[in-house]
């Protein structure tokens, strides 16, 4: 057997054996642990080094440091030595005075930004004297534990109108269209106007996707940056909740005049058979004039239902805004007025064949009304 003798006497007593070889059995015992504790029998034994670092997968050099820590501590000397670990950075105050830093806006303590970020809230913990230094990463693993992210921004709109039991009830109305069975006598329209919608046809053609040479990526849509001006068109259309039809009109200015011409499509293309058409649009001036108010007294089938001051959201006919927006609207490159009213046409004929009604479910509609049912509360929290 090669290797030379060990010089370090290795003597193991029935206790110290029985837990030895409790460490070997045990699945809970750490690798490490569990080699040394083999090495020591194996030692205990009469192995060599050499012979017992193949067995148990340490250096010799190992083997032998370990030999003398269980000569010198027994069993005690087996177990890994508890390490220092990194100092606390930084210390409580320093956190504390990021977090409350964080909490404040940038202005507030005289520097011209217009959000904190890691490296920003850094230098003044620096400058201040509150700590040596420190890294943008901590500063960030401090605002992470208080879950804090003041490089972010949210919009959000303060109330023009109050929470009371008007509102609930606007709320509730919208709603109620939205989600009762309607009869069959009865449909409900989502009225909207898209304004200034402008052709800008570009100076050069644009070019569609094409491949690349072998080994190289395709390219995009490419869209000339430079495009020449040719008016604003306006859209007024109507969406039908319960089918997801649309009803469009195109015009070049936005008075009653041409909101009643819209209306007057509504009163030719929605069948004879439904009698009663609830209307739900913003409550705006063009909406409520006197021109609007003769045609509707001569047509009582129509029924207006405005929604509350910035809910414009629960105007459905938005959505499909944002799917026209998306789909039609995002490269604006049209010859003229005329072109973009034709291509405008034939996105709501071909949304027609296929048309389809938004989801209201009772899930979004009980967070709509727990909203607004949270609202009068926050607002006597706010004040």
């Amino acid at each position: 057997m090669r290797g030379r003798i060990s010089r370090v006497v290795v003597a193991v007593n029935e206790l110290t054996r029985t837990t030895l070889e409790g460490w070997l059995r045990s699945p809970k015992t750490p690798v490490g642990r569990a080699k040394r504790a083999r090495a020591i029998l194996l030692l205990a034994a009469g192995a060599r080094y050499a012979h017992v670092a193949e067995r148990v997968g340490l250096a010799e050099r190992h083997v032998r440091t370990w030999a003398v820590r269980f000569r010198d501590q027994g069993v005690a000397g087996l177990h890994d030595k508890p390490r220092p670990g990194r100092t606390p950075v930084p210390p409580p105050e320093v956190a504390v005075h990021a977090v409350k830093m964080a909490c404040e806006r940038p202005d507030e303590r005289g520097r011209s930004l217009c959000q904190w970020d890691c490296a920003e809230r850094a230098r003044p913990l620096v400058a201040e004297g509150l700590v040596d230094g420190i890294s943008d990463e901590t500063v960030r693993r401090i605002l992470a534990h208080h879950k804090l992210k003041p490089w972010r921004h949210h919009l959000w709109l303060s109330p023009r109108v109050p929470r009371d039991a008007r509102f609930t009830a606007q709320v509730r109305e919208i709603i109620d269209l939205y989600t009762r069975l309607r009869a069959p006598w009865e449909a409900v329209i989502c009225v909207d106007e898209n304004t200034n919608l402008q052709p800008r046809p570009r100076l050069s053609p644009t070019r569609p996707a094409c491949l690349g040479a072998p080994g190289k990526p395709g390219k995009p849509v490419r869209v000339e940056h430079a495009y020449r001006r040719c008016g604003a068109l306006n859209l007024c259309a109507g969406f039908d909740t319960r089918s997801g039809h649309v009803y469009a009109r195109t015009a070049r200015r936005k008075r009653q005049v041409e909101f009643i011409a819209f209306l007057e499509q509504l009163d030719r293309e929605v069948p004879a058979t439904v009698t009663t058409i609830h209307l739900v649009m913003d409550n705006l001036p063009m909406h409520n004039g006197r021109q609007v108010q003769a045609w509707l007294a001569a047509h009582p089938r129509f029924r207006f239902h405005f929604p509350p001051v910035h809910c414009s959201w629960m105007n459905q006919v938005e959505q499909w805004f944002s799917i026209l927006q998306r789909k039609r609207l995002r490269i604006a490159d049209f010859a003229d007025l005329d072109h973009l009213t034709a291509r405008l046409r034939a996105f709501v004929a071909e949304w027609n064949e296929h048309a389809h009604p938004f989801n209201w479910s009772s899930k979004s509609v009980a967070k709509v009304m727990a909203a607004c049912e949270e609202a009068p509360h926050d607002l006597a929290c706010a004040a």
